[in-house]
């Protein structure tokens, strides 16, 4: 999959092209993407999803923003395994948030990427203070040379699948529903950086994972499967995936005022793994994070917490094969 960032000014090949935000990937997306490599096949066009970076809300209002369900390199592993031969990058600012919907139009989308057939969402936006819609772009279409349709909600047992909806169910640590709006249960991906080796001090060595924002969808303590990416021969010697529990907060008990943190401790391996890549697949919510009033109570709840996990996958003995997207390297 080819990444390009920024509009060029003249495109040198057209595409068929679908444009948003695709936070988490979910199931509504992914029909989307079935849609868009339809249609380029049928036009003989390259398969092209536009993207901002960052999110407008997060531009304009941090604060206020929803919180991401995949970072960009997530994201971006996301539509390549989906099979998009092409993603395109915007990057979101004051300049690209003034141009008017018209202009993005024929600037845009007939001159910068000679779109020949776009696809967009039921709810979708464009252009300054969001004038842009679907019936504009039909009004656009004979004179710019492409066609447009419109793509329906996606509903799920009648929930319409949205990101909000998965924001929603990962707060709720509904980790079942967050697995059926995705298609696969949800996951945080980063390379292992050094800690503070408490989990080692306490009797459960974990490995800590670099989190890309400071606040996660998701918090509490879960069963998790991980899968170990490496480069190289080395590659042979890691399990596909490994099982364990993973804490994912703050950690009340050991520092005030704390960033959130992904920790996880891997059932029976002993590899080293600082700097590479793990892909972490949440599957079930075991508790919320608590304080405790020492660590020895919390070491305590950290065996239940071993066991829970250990009971979980008993009892779901093959979550991995059943859920989870091939492994990345």
């Amino acid at each position: 999959m080819h990444v390009s960032r920024g509009i060029p000014v003249q495109a040198e090949a057209p595409v068929a092209l679908t444009i948003g935000n695709f936070d988490g990937v979910h199931l509504g997306h992914q029909a989307m993407l079935v849609r868009l490599k339809e249609a380029a096949n049928r036009l003989d066009l390259t398969a092209c999803v536009m993207i901002f970076e960052p999110h407008p809300r997060e531009f304009f209002a941090p604060d206020q923003a929803p919180t991401r369900l995949t970072s960009l390199r997530e994201k971006l592993e996301l539509l390549a395994a989906a099979g998009v031969d092409r993603v395109q990058v915007c990057r979101f600012n004051f300049d690209f948030a003034r141009i008017s919907a018209e202009d993005f139009i024929v600037r845009i989308l007939r001159q910068g990427l000679a779109v020949r057939w776009i696809l967009v969402g039921d709810d979708f936006r464009f252009g300054a203070r969001r004038a842009g819609d679907f019936t504009m772009l039909k009004s656009f279409s004979a004179e710019c040379g492409f066609e447009v349709e419109e793509m329906p909600a996606y509903a799920v047992n009648g929930l319409r699948v949205s990101s909000t909806a998965v924001r929603e169910a990962l707060a709720e640590g509904d980790l079942d529903l967050v697995g059926h709006l995705l298609g696969r249960p949800y996951g945080i991906s980063g390379r292992v950086v050094s800690g503070d080796k408490l989990g080692k001090k306490l009797g459960f060595p974990t490995a800590n994972i670099q989190l890309k924002h400071n606040r996660p969808p998701l918090s509490g303590i879960c069963a998790v499967e991980v899968e170990v990416g490496v480069r190289g021969a080395a590659a042979s010697s890691l399990p596909g995936a490994v099982r364990g529990v993973a804490s994912l907060g703050v950690r009340p008990t050991v520092h005030e005022n704390g960033k959130p943190v992904l920790e996880v401790h891997l059932f029976d391996f002993d590899q080293e793994i600082y700097g590479r890549h793990l892909r972490v697949h949440f599957l079930h919510k075991l508790r919320n994070e608590e304080k405790f009033p020492d660590l020895e109570t919390l070491t305590q709840q950290i065996a239940r917490d071993v066991e829970d996990a250990k009971h979980y996958f008993t009892l779901h003995p093959s979550t991995f094969s059943a859920g989870i997207e091939k492994p990345f390297t």
